[in-house]
């Protein structure tokens, strides 16, 4: 990954934060967006002086991201990765529910945000004849449980936002793809299932290794591809 510029949303949560210092690791230069004003404690420092941290980036507004995208060109000239991880979840009857404010709040924070992202960074990607752009989808986006739905409508329109985009790219060496993760094993998810069996679950750290080899040179005959990494569940 030396000398590419890898673009991370949703870089201050568990997973971004694992994905961002692992391509730091691999000597790619990276820009770490979120919505968060700021960066938990310590990930500048794990990243680096070069990289570029952008807090305060609303990816569900199509100005928001062009703004950010525009930044992360001046700062490095280039862009050669957008890995999309920027969402949210939520969990809720259908039946119980009295307004759309869950759907709403899914479609924005799963599937605009990634959408936005990408439209805003596909000039930059043309400029070079390259790129590569890996999605967040889910498991649960293939069968729905139970309070799964708006999470789950809003996961699966990001498999299908992959494949249109992936066959809309295919001829201008642009490649789109999306790991579909079960339960990713994060301090949040600890507290919320603490009888689960933790070890059963997908470490951030192997879905980094998974969305990097997608973000890479070797993956340029992968495209519009939807990758399960479930772990062991």
């Amino acid at each position: 990954m030396k000398g590419k510029t890898i673009v991370v949303t949703g870089a201050f949560g568990a997973l971004g934060a694992a994905v961002a210092e692992a391509a730091s690791q691999s000597g790619a230069s990276v820009a770490a967006l979120d919505y968060a004003a700021s960066p938990p404690a310590g990930l500048a420092d794990r990243l680096g002086p070069a990289a570029l941290l952008l807090g305060g980036i609303d990816l569900a507004s199509p100005e928001g991201a062009e703004r950010a995208m525009a930044e992360v060109k001046r700062k490095f000239g280039r862009i050669d990765a957008l890995i999309n991880i920027a969402g949210g979840f939520a969990w809720e009857k259908i039946a119980d529910a009295r307004n759309d404010d869950a759907w709403e709040r899914m479609f924005a924070m799963n599937l605009k945000t990634a959408l936005n992202a990408s439209r805003a960074t596909i000039p930059h990607f043309l400029e070079t004849g390259a790129g590569r752009i890996v999605n967040v989808g889910a498991e649960a986006a293939i069968h729905a449980a139970e309070g799964m739905g708006p999470y789950a409508a809003s996961k699966a329109a990001v498999h299908r936002l992959t494949e249109s985009l992936a066959e809309e790219l295919k001829l201008m060496g642009v490649t789109v793809n999306a790991v579909l993760p079960s339960t990713i094993d994060t301090a949040l998810n600890r507290k919320e299932m603490p009888n689960a069996d933790f070890s059963r679950w997908v470490s951030p750290a192997e879905l980094a290794a998974v969305m990097l080899f997608l973000a890479s040179d070797e993956a340029s005959a992968v495209t519009g591809a939807l990758i399960p990494v479930t772990g062991r569940v």
